[in-house]
């Protein structure tokens, strides 16, 4: 199954580009695609960061905040 991650690039925002840039990423496997979220995540430059699977749908809520890595207080 493909997984898709979507999210908008503030990185080049600025005097070079006028706007940020809505970027999107495929990846094979659940795994890559949730490694490369968090790695997103971890960036500044990196806003409103979404994983959907093959069909499209969105893959969010407590699962999805478990296998980032997020713990409940």
């Amino acid at each position: 199954m493909t997984y898709r991650i979507s999210y908008i690039d503030t990185s080049l925002a600025g005097e070079q580009a006028p706007a940020a840039e809505s970027r999107t990423e495929d990846y094979t496997s659940e795994a890559a695609a949730l490694a490369r979220a968090r790695e997103l995540l971890d960036r500044v430059d990196c806003q409103g960061v979404s994983v959907s699977d093959g069909v499209g749908e969105p893959v969010g809520g407590i699962c999805l905040q478990l296998k980032l890595g997020f713990k409940g207080e």
